[in-house]
């Protein structure tokens, strides 16, 4: 039997991605946070799990060299791919928003100049807003951009504010609400569709079960 293949990328999410599969049973024993190991196997589901660059997994997912991958939802925005979108883990929680340095005064008679890792997202946005925009590129530590004068704004993600808060910034509105998705590849759906829908099944319960705890 093909084994499935799963992207994660190694982080917070992976933890939470990571217990998720654990409570439909699927463990990976030899996984440990420290371990440098890019796959991990689990025979008796036959199942590896693959750790990929999170920008990376949507295009891993698209060209079929891995089956599933759970990516957040900004990803999938930024860098649009031909997969399937299946479920909502309802995980990796956070916001996409605007952010200023708390003395910014708007304008609209001059161009905004706005510093992001997500340039496709920003760019639409400023657009269907009718806001004269000029997107720059960052791919790291965007808070520094309105602080060295680089932009006037930024389009980031915000989980707590606290990164936000620590260097004078703040929130100027929610862009997007974000969390993890599951995606799988199109032809995988169709050879590997008993498997992969078991586990689609599998974890919409867990999520259901996740949604009436919290509710």
């Amino acid at each position: 039997m093909d084994f499935i293949k799963i992207a994660l990328a190694k982080g917070r999410l992976a933890g939470d991605s990571l217990e998720m599969l654990k409570k439909i049973g699927i463990e990976f024993k030899e996984y440990s946070k420290k371990s440098r190991k890019l796959i991990f196997i689990n025979n008796e589901e036959k199942i590896k799990l693959v750790f990929v660059k999170s920008t990376d997994i949507p295009i891993y997912v698209e060209k079929g060299a891995v089956d599933i991958g759970i990516v957040g939802k900004d990803i999938l925005m930024e860098n649009r791919a031909d997969v399937y979108e299946i479920l909502n883990l309802n995980i990796g929680k956070c916001k996409l928003c605007i952010a200023a340095l708390k003395e910014y005064q708007s304008s609209r008679n001059r161009k905004l100049i706005v510093g992001t890792k997500y340039p496709n997202i920003a760019k639409n946005y400023f657009h269907r807003k009718k806001i004269l925009s000029e997107v720059i590129k960052l791919n790291g530590s965007v808070e520094l951009a309105p602080i060295l004068g680089l932009s006037d704004v930024i389009v980031d993600i915000v989980e707590t504010g606290k990164t936000l808060y620590e260097n004078g910034l703040i929130v100027l509105e929610e862009m997007y609400s974000l969390s993890a998705r599951l995606v799988v590849n199109k032809a995988s759906l169709k050879t590997k569709g008993n498997k992969i829908e078991k586990i689609i099944m599998r974890l919409e319960e867990v999520i259901k079960e996740n949604k009436d705890e919290n509710s």
